[in-house]
């Protein structure tokens, strides 16, 4: 094996493995709800190759902007497991202190500038940010996360088409996981794909398999290089599937369960195993300790969140103006 395709390896490897972290942490996270340890928090499982391949083709001049289903986005990122369990647990150690639970974190140290609950909130400053970036003179891309949803909304097109006219270092990621809270995706739109409005305002667009890590990787890497050479706007649509409900506890009874089946055919994680595992890059033997080490660092998350104080009284209040 070439060194290029050790490194290649390495890099397909280490995907998988951030991936396999985000679905897990995601998991214990609804386990924990489940037995009353937190309250209700959206995940993104399913979502898992969007997160990892879009941030794996950023660097650190770049910032972040980001939704409900933030936590894969923050783990993609690095961010520290213990921090990130422990701030939707609304403890002391959490990122923001336990303040902002899991709809509003924000690391300052990694990039990442907010988590907005509001569907489409983060859209409305994105612009803001890329406007920053521009004046500044600085280098960095600002990369906002958002659903079909809230494409669905003023907000996007007034953000799109004003980082269009100004020719602002924003990617769009839309995150097409083909619901919009308890509605679907066709009961609120006549296209399929997002990237469609996008190329209306006159900006570059991709769809891409939102299920394939490298396809997303490959395509987002192509975005962020057209944005450092031209500082204009892309919006990247990676087209998967919100494989549990909008909010936990959900049941999905709202959901069609042979399009359910369908997409869980199609899981992301499961179809990396499979092609690592039968192109000879990983043995079953180093998956499954992959997995343990990655369930290892979960159940110390969770014990770490379980276990930490409260914010006191005196830290509630805090950076609290009004």
């Amino acid at each position: 094996m070439t060194t290029v395709e050790s490194i290649v390896d390495r890099s397909v490897t280490q995907k998988l493995e951030t991936m396999l972290l985000i679905r897990t942490f995601e998991e214990k996270s609804a386990e924990l709800k489940a037995a009353g340890h937190s309250p209700s928090m959206c995940t993104s499982v399913g979502q898992e190759a969007s997160a990892v391949g879009v941030i794996s083709a950023l660097d650190e001049r770049d910032l972040i902007l980001t939704n409900h289903r933030s936590a894969g986005h923050l783990l993609a990122r690095g961010a520290d497991p213990n921090r990130v369990m422990a701030e939707i647990h609304g403890k002391a150690t959490g990122y923001c202190g336990g303040k902002s639970g899991s709809l509003h974190i924000s690391v300052k140290e990694i990039g990442v500038i907010l988590t907005s609950t509001i569907v489409g909130g983060e859209l409305s400053l994105a612009t803001g940010v890329g406007l920053s970036l521009q004046m500044l003179e600085m280098q960095g891309i600002a990369t906002v996360f958002f659903g079909d949803g809230a494409a669905t909304e003023g907000i996007f097109h007034e953000s799109v088409n004003l980082a269009a006219v100004w020719d602002l270092p924003v990617l769009y990621v839309c995150e097409n996981n083909q619901w919009q809270a308890y509605v679907h995706r066709k009961e609120t739109m006549r296209i399929d794909h997002i990237s469609e409005w996008g190329a209306r305002y006159g900006i570059r667009t991709a769809t891409v398999d939102g299920n394939d890590v490298e396809a997303v990787a490959a395509a987002a890497r192509d975005a962020v290089a057209y944005i450092r050479e031209t500082g204009k706007p892309f919006l990247l649509e990676t087209y998967t599937y919100r494989l549990r409900g909008h909010m936990e506890p959900d049941d999905q009874a709202y959901v069609d369960k042979e399009e359910l089946s369908r997409w869980r055919s199609k899981d992301p994680i499961t179809a990396l195993e499979r092609k690592l595992v039968t192109d000879g890059v990983l043995t079953a033997t180093e998956l499954a300790a992959m997995k343990e080490t990655v369930r290892k660092k979960v159940e110390a998350a969770a014990q770490f969140a379980i276990t930490s104080p409260y914010p006191t009284l005196d830290q509630l209040t805090a950076g609290v103006y009004a």
